[in-house]
């Protein structure tokens, strides 16, 4: 039986173990973290409040045991002998056939002054969530970084009585998702949440005698706070790929069968950079899991990323973005507002077909709009009815047989 090594237990790599099955190989599973995998989407409901740590678990010591993987957990790998064929752990060595490395990404934290006090803290694994759901009611935490994973933080420690304020370098919320009238919308929604919004902020220092007290803004403000939570973006983790000097640029460097410059070594999830890609979104990952699985087993599958939606949930809140929505010339734009429901809709129309879509509150249509971008199908004959999504049409020809 092939030995396989895996690095790292996050959630594309715990998908892979589910495509082997436990026949497959002798795996062994190095992980940094004391843990196996488990959903780290769901961090967000576990710092509100709405879930426990041990209802996101999807792979425990049992699940391991049952399918006979030696499980290496709290455990870094120190070093990758690629002539040896050995993955060398903090408590010794294990060899291989095959290796995947695994590592996901890190976090980036900004260089202020002042970022290595304690108190100042990323938002990546339940370490970090558990340090904010340490915070007592009335608090006060700064999350810089107005994008998915910051708002995340800011509402799950706001539902636990903090007093939270986010400090966003641009002109609005998640700029990369939405466009400015729903992000309008999201910060009213925040605001009416108790929590404060503070775009166009620079930062200029963080404040405190080893332990942190304030953000200070270049404009002389000062936030003070007991926690500082910074989630301005991740970097591919790759100190281990680079330390085996394989090919690596941005992230880890993978061809379409997910394998490294070294033909026994293949890179899979947050870490990998793909013809130039990186990737952070969870169907990517699942993707590249299943087409790793088949290569593993001695098939040819390959990893062709394909155009991707974002469906977000900010804690109550319901949010959808895909394609382009950029202003160009020669676009159209349908638009759907109801302040009343607080539900926007913005349908980008190009020669005839849907390139982009905006939604904000109601997102039930977001699969079809989807399909309908990913296809590049006409939808003149839509165009008047586009807005009201798939329902409308059908429900106009029922009306009509009720009428015959």
């Amino acid at each position: 039986m092939e030995r396989l090594v895996v690095i790292g237990a996050g959630m594309a790599a715990g998908r892979l173990l589910e495509h082997l099955g436990s026949a497959d190989f002798d795996i062994t599973l190095f992980n940094a973290e004391p843990r196996g995998t488990y959903n780290r989407l769901m961090l967000s409901p576990v710092l509100a409040g709405e879930k426990t740590y041990g209802e996101i678990i999807t792979h425990d010591d049992a699940w391991y045991g049952a399918r006979g993987i030696t499980t290496r957990l709290g455990e870094r790998v120190e070093l990758i002998d690629r002539d040896a064929r050995v993955v060398h752990g903090a408590k010794g060595p294990v060899a291989y056939d095959k290796l995947v490395i695994a590592t996901g990404s890190d976090p980036f934290m900004i260089p202020l002054p002042g970022h290595d006090l304690a108190g100042v803290i990323a938002y990546r694994d339940l370490e970090d969530t558990k340090c904010m759901m340490s915070l007592k009611p009335g608090s006060r935490a700064v999350v810089i970084g107005g994008g998915l994973l910051g708002l995340e933080a800011a509402a799950g420690m706001a539902a636990r009585g903090v007093q939270v304020t986010v400090v966003h370098l641009m002109g609005h919320l998640m700029e990369r998702q939405l466009d400015p009238e729903a992000a309008g919308l999201l910060q009213a929604f925040l605001e009416a949440k108790g929590i404060e919004v503070l775009s166009e902020a620079h930062s200029e220092a963080i404040l405190g005698d080893g332990q942190v007290e304030a953000l200070r803004l270049k404009d002389g403000r000062e936030l003070p706070c007991d926690l500082l939570v910074m989630a301005v973006g991740i970097r591919p983790s790759v100190a281990v790929a680079q330390a085996a000097e394989l090919d690596v640029a941005r992230g880890l460097v993978v061809d379409d069968h997910m394998r490294t410059s070294d033909p026994a070594i293949f890179g899979l999830g947050e870490c990998v950079e793909h013809h130039g890609q990186l990737f952070g979104l969870v169907a990517p990952l699942y993707e590249q899991a299943a087409v790793l699985a088949n290569v593993l087993r001695g098939g040819t599958a390959t990893f062709a990323p394909k155009p991707l939606s974002t469906k977000l949930k900010v804690t109550g809140c319901d949010l959808f973005s895909a394609g382009d929505f950029a202003e160009g010339e020669g676009r159209q734009n349908l638009l759907l507002r109801d302040p009343s429901a607080q539900v926007y809709k913005r349908l980008i129309l190009e020669q005839g077909r849907l390139i982009g879509a905006v939604l904000y509150g109601e997102t039930t249509d977001s699969s079809w709009y989807f399909d309908l971008i990913e296809s590049g199908e006409d939808v003149t004959a839509l165009r008047d009815t586009l807005l009201f999504g798939p329902g409308y049409e059908s429900t106009e020809l029922s009306r009509c047989s009720l009428a015959a």
